[in-house]
């Protein structure tokens, strides 16, 4: 088996480097940082890399209050919101159909429940997944036009931010499940909200890199480069990266029939903003795919390494099976469609997505995504997996893999 003696050393070494440089969510510093990073980790291994840069805001929170009367509420700004200093009355809504009927105008909107479950209720409309559902409630907060947007979180202690798209030119902020609460039992006194931010013209970028082989049909490993902004994401998706560099110090120094690729996604978080780019410049390349094998999120030390095949043939579920059969700690999950992977799969493109079963909701994208729930030999064993995927594709055809 192919695998590099100091892959375990390499990987917390780029998940640390990753966590030092801190959060690095979509329009951020940091972000543009990391993925130069990454960029030049790529290169180092001989790989030919090139950007695919996008437009986005370059946005930074300076600080933000809200307050009932005289006492303070914990909040943190939403991604890309515009700075306000808006004092009035709330107006809570909890369903689309109260929003419908609401009236928002000069008033701020308190919105919790079905509308602000999960982790993240807006992206970017430049986003590959940019569902119906939240272009009406985007377009219907723009018509009603609030002073103001609280969403509250469903998670007790969360400050994630819930809207993460600069199409929205309301000022908004999140709160925890605790704060709303207070918020709502309250709801007849006005509220003051205070953002300050400042926003300029951006541009960020994903990474591809390739390792050209005897053929032009290819093998594409991705993870995302983003994190939501309240963490460094050490397993969201530090993990991911990591595992793609330990990867590239191996494969990428070897000559293999198959071509490989890298892509390294960025906007992951706010809908796939990166994978929009992606699609866009490369849809005719999409047929020579045999498959995406996507990394988000592993190598969590109480949680074991979990993969699917979405879109594979009999004969690639057959494949996988036996492969896994020397991964007794690996478990196999059902089809999941939350990350980059679901943009392949929709183009008919096989995907073998990475992750984690049995993360708890209450670690992921909170504060706690440090690099010391990251076991060594958990990402090793991720690495040597997809190893042993690659090596084994490598007298097979789009062809084959395609149900």
């Amino acid at each position: 088996m192919l695998m590099h003696t100091d892959s375990k050393s390499s990987c917390l070494k780029h998940i640390q480097r990753l966590c030092d440089i801190g959060p690095r969510p979509l329009g951020s510093e940091e972000n543009q940082k990391a993925a130069a990073y990454i960029q030049d980790v790529l290169e180092a291994c001989g790989l030919e890399t090139k950007s695919q840069m996008f437009p986005c805001p370059l946005w930074e929170a300076l600080g933000t209050t809200l307050s009932v009367g005289t006492e303070p509420v914990s909040v943190t700004a939403n991604a890309f919101s515009p700075p306000c200093n808006v004092s009035a009355s709330m107006v809570a809504v909890g369903t689309l159909a109260e929003l419908e009927s609401a009236t928002l105008r000069g008033k701020i909107g308190l919105l919790y429940g079905d509308l602000t479950k999960g982790h993240g209720m807006l992206g970017a409309k430049h986003a590959f997944y940019f569902p119906e559902r939240s272009q009406k409630i985007l377009n219907l907060l723009e018509e009603k036009q609030a002073a103001a947007i609280i969403t509250v979180h469903s998670q007790i202690g969360s400050l994630e931010p819930l809207i993460r798209g600069w199409d929205l030119t309301i000022p908004s902020a999140s709160v925890p499940a605790e704060a709303g609460l207070s918020l709502l039992q309250r709801s007849s006194q006005p509220v003051r909200l205070h953002i300050e931010s400042r926003q300029q013209p951006g541009q960020f970028r994903n990474i591809i890199a390739r390792k050209a082989g005897r053929r032009s049909e290819r093998i594409v490993l991705l993870a995302h480069l983003d994190t939501v902004p309240n963490t460094v994401g050490a397993f969201d998706n530090g993990s991911g990266l990591a595992v793609l560099a330990a990867l590239a110090e191996t494969l990428g120094r070897q000559v293999w029939p198959i071509s490989l690729e890298w892509f390294i996604s960025n906007g992951e978080e706010n809908g796939g903003v990166g994978d929009a780019v992606y699609l866009r410049e490369c849809a005719e390349e999409m047929e020579d795919i045999i498959v995406a094998i996507n990394v988000d999120g592993t190598g969590h030390c109480l949680a074991p390494a979990s993969i699917t095949l979405m879109g594979g043939s009999e004969a690639f579920q057959n494949f996988i099976a036996k492969v896994l059969a020397n991964y007794a700690s690996v478990v196999r999950v059902e089809p999941w469609y939350e990350s980059d992977h679901t943009a392949f799969f929709y183009q008919g493109v096989p995907c073998l997505p990475l992750s984690s079963a049995g993360v708890a909701d209450g670690f992921i994208h909170t504060t706690a995504d440090m690099p010391k729930w990251i076991s060594a030999d958990r990402l090793d064993e991720v690495v040597s997996l997809v190893t042993e995927i690659v090596a084994g594709l490598q007298d097979k055809t789009p062809a084959w893999s395609r149900a």
